[in-house]
């Protein structure tokens, strides 16, 4: 017999939701973003003319960051590389009890955006990313990866080169992300 129309067709279950099937991932420390190619502190939005003179960094005069480029990418970092395992500040991490986490050291290098020609642009972002594991016998190197992105401007002014750039912020920190959970990380 049908069940009347007014009896739930199954009942409500009270129960978390079970997480999809994923190994949880150990915590991981985040050491500070270091700004090795840039001006360390510098909250200028920074460009290159690659079609006149590809080696100089200029700023726009009137376009800054709220923050400079290598705060906002350990932001980035950290709210995506946060959302699928416990995420330690370095130097809090160095006073847990063994087994200490690994520890995820990144260099920015280019955070620019790069003009082929008057009116078509990228933005760049590159960095290098080191995974190292403390033990008692010193550090020990597990991996290290370049990651050299460019998303493209959709104008061609210090406006479209922010944006553009972070968006190559939040693809580096899944990239990363990625890379992490290839050493079970």
């Amino acid at each position: 017999a049908p069940a009347p129309p007014w009896a739930p067709a199954a009942a409500p279950s009270w129960e978390p939701a079970q997480a999809a099937s994923t190994t949880a991932l150990p915590a991981l420390a985040l050491a500070e973003v270091q700004a090795g190619g840039l001006t360390d502190g510098s909250s200028a939005v920074l460009y290159r003319l690659a079609y006149a003179n590809a080696q100089q960094l200029r700023p726009y005069t009137l376009a800054r960051w709220s923050q400079p480029p290598a705060q906002l990418v350990q932001q980035r970092l950290r709210a995506e590389l946060g959302r699928h395992r416990a995420l330690l500040d370095a130097n809090d991490a160095s006073a847990l009890s063994t087994p200490r986490p690994a520890v995820l050291r990144v260099e920015l290098e280019e955070f620019s955006q790069v003009f082929q020609s008057p009116s078509d642009s990228v933005g760049l972002l590159r960095l290098r990313a080191t995974l190292v594991e403390p033990r008692p016998e010193g550090v020990a190197l597990l991996g290290q990866r370049v990651f050299s992105i460019e998303r493209p401007a959709k104008t061609p002014d210090a406006a479209g080169g922010t944006r553009a750039l972070a968006e190559a912020a939040q693809q580096a920190a899944q990239e990363i992300d990625t890379w992490l959970r290839q050493w079970g990380r």
